[in-house]
């Protein structure tokens, strides 16, 4: 009995540790707006085409999905992702929204990273582009070093 109830503790508590280290994407840019600015850390929009781009996927593989990354995010930026999938269907609202976004900020290729601060003025929101980047070789360490240098200018 003892050593079935050190197993469920164990069990129950690498369970919580795995879900500390999920990220949030949010998908909601109003929402993440309001997260942004009660919180005051930058928004960090990443334009994919989830379920047709192979450097969006591998991005996501070699970087996004790593603790290391992971650990970055969580201290530094508010995570949106605004998907232009083929296949997998999202709503005309979302749709709406994401393409709105990504005329307002240029995107003309897959993947793009947008950093910016979000302010909001008189009910309407406004946001102070710092800087993008796409896909970087290296894995983790090059692409935080290059979101780093973004932030910090």
């Amino acid at each position: 009995m003892k050593n079935l109830l050190a197993v469920l503790l164990i069990a129950f508590s690498l369970n919580g540790f795995a879900q500390q280290k999920e990220l949030t994407w949010h998908t909601d840019v109003n929402k993440a707006v309001n997260l942004s600015v009660q919180s005051g850390k930058p928004l960090f929009f990443f334009f994919t085409g989830s379920d047709w781009c192979g450097w969006c996927i591998k991005l996501q593989k070699e970087v996004f999905f790593l603790p290391e990354f992971k650990k970055w995010a969580t201290k530094n930026v508010i995570l949106v992702e605004l998907d232009f999938p083929r296949r997998t269907p999202i709503s005309d609202e979302l749709k709406k929204q994401n393409r709105e976004l990504a005329n307002m900020f240029g995107v003309r290729g897959y993947p793009s990273v947008w950093l910016v601060t979000p302010s909001i003025t008189e009910g309407k929101v406004n946001f102070n582009k710092l800087g993008s980047q796409g896909y970087v070789r290296g894995g983790p360490s090059a692409w935080i070093a290059g979101a780093n240098k973004i932030l910090n200018n």
